[in-house]
């Protein structure tokens, strides 16, 4: 079920609500729960068994690393258990086909792929249940004795299949102290429903420009281009919305859940992009790989090795194909070369080193787009010329009339200038009420115009499904 639907926005959730509002204190956690596992099962009831397996393991083995703390050894290998459990099902659905085929074809050995369905979210709640036990190990929190808060923590509807990545140490006490109010579900509701225009208004939008360009045969440089950046924007918003509504849906339920975007096209360098873009997944990797392989506290050429491991995993985790991987590394061949050649140029260049982001982030997305190596190059290369088509077509003056105001909206609203405009009004006292019901009847439109295009079946796709 996707939060940008029909079937969610006006039966699923509110019927959820309702119900978690009128359950007493105690028996909410059971249908936030069950209301989960609904969720879930709404679209692969045949991976529910694998989810709640894998709560089982999480809640036994974090149990066991607990009890046996003063014995290092012992909780060592029960935290080992629990990250070969884990990631075993991950491993399994989403990289046993990309290693039959790969080996097949460096052996010539001929071998059948399994065709395996990638259950959803797989990706997100593995990485929650391996922080989780190795938090315990660390000392960092305490293992949950009740089964229900830990299910709670990690099949939690609004996160569960697009993050962002929560840590346990982060809501542990929320699972059993939470507050509600008006003025959080407030909160939440237009959290929510901006994400939802970022997905329904903007991503879909952007996506349907990169679908016209694929089935386009009027194809020039600047087409290429064109679709390069509406790629980029798809992502940022498909992405960024869903997290933006998942925050918005947590506050209603009495939850904080972190940040996952801070306007990553306002970066200073790739560095600052990757510290602002999907942060739950760079802090997740920085945590629990990168720093207890040394960090950046080591020799040059260790140091070089850990990026390159840590990027080559993080392209990984996106998808078992090989795009992915060319995409990790090319970003950590560019984090290497500013954290020691560059970095201090970068810093004094101001306006031009936003460029260099957006330029080199842009390339980032051709590559992780393509669908084979050689679309890779042939598609970097027809960006600058180096192919037989020409400069500019009928095509792309076309697409761009037709989607130039959407794009020029959706570079804004990639940046925070809406938000700055609002604080400078919202400084006097006297106009924040105004503001206050400008923004209220600027949600509801914002809702009436999402729902609009839902019920005209527009172009609907969630590009995280594929991770």
């Amino acid at each position: 079920m996707l939060f940008s639907s029909l079937s969610f926005l006006y039966y699923y959730f509110p019927c959820v609500v309702i119900l978690y509002t009128l359950t007493p204190k105690a028996f909410k956690n059971a249908v936030l729960l069950l209301s989960s596992l609904a969720f879930y099962a709404w679209g692969e009831p045949q991976y529910v068994l694998i989810m709640l397996v894998s709560i089982l393991f999480g809640y036994i083995f974090g149990i066991l690393i607990q009890h046996f703390n003063e014995k290092k050894r012992l909780s060592k290998l029960f935290l080992c258990l629990s990250a070969i459990t884990s990631l075993s099902a991950l491993v399994y659905f989403k990289y046993a086909d990309f290693f039959i085929e790969n080996f097949s074809r460096a052996t010539g050995i001929s071998l059948n792929a399994l065709n395996l369905v990638l259950p959803i979210g797989i990706s997100f709640y593995t990485f929650q249940i391996l922080s989780y036990t190795v938090d315990i190990y660390r000392g960092r929190c305490e293992a949950q004795k009740n089964p229900i808060n830990l299910a709670v923590y990690i099949t939690f509807f609004p996160q569960l299949i697009a993050g962002p990545i929560v840590r346990y140490s982060d809501i542990e006490s929320q699972l059993t102290q939470r507050t509600h109010s008006i003025e959080k579900s407030n909160t939440g509701i237009k959290r929510f429903i901006a994400g939802l225009s970022k997905k329904v208004i903007f991503a879909n939008t952007f996506g349907e420009l990169c679908n016209l360009f694929n089935l386009s045969d009027d194809k020039s440089i600047l087409f290429y281009w064109l679709f390069a950046f509406s790629y980029m924007l798809q992502i940022y918003f498909d992405f960024s919305g869903y997290s933006d509504m998942a925050i918005g849906l947590g506050n209603i339920f009495g939850f904080k859940l972190p940040e996952n975007f801070h306007y990553p096209f306002c970066a200073k360098s790739i560095t600052d992009f990757w510290r602002r873009w999907h942060i739950s997944l760079g802090t997740w990797f920085r945590d629990y790989v990168y720093i207890p392989m040394g960090g950046s506290r080591c020799k040059s050429s260790k140091m070089f090795i850990n990026i390159f491991t840590v990027w080559i995993l993080t392209g990984l985790w996106h998808g078992a194909e090989w795009n992915f991987i060319v995409w990790g590394i090319y970003f950590a061949v560019l984090l290497c070369l500013e954290k020691f050649l560059f970095k201090k140029y970068i810093e004094k260049l101001k306006v031009l080193r936003h460029i260099y982001v957006i330029f080199f982030v842009t390339l980032s997305f051709v590559i992780f787009s393509a669908p084979s190596i050689r679309e890779i190059f042939y598609h970097i290369k027809t960006m600058f010329g180096i192919t037989e088509l020409p400069f500019i077509s009928p095509g792309f003056i076309y697409y761009l009339k037709s989607f130039g105001i959407t794009l020029l909206l959706g570079g804004i609203c990639s940046t925070p200038l809406l938000k700055i405009i609002k604080r400078k009004i919202t400084s006097d006292s006297k106009e924040k009420i105004y503001v206050t019901v400008l923004e209220n009847i600027i949600i509801l439109m914002l809702l009436f115009i999402c729902t609009a295009y839902l019920v005209d079946g527009s172009f609907n796709p969630f590009l995280y499904f594929r991770f």
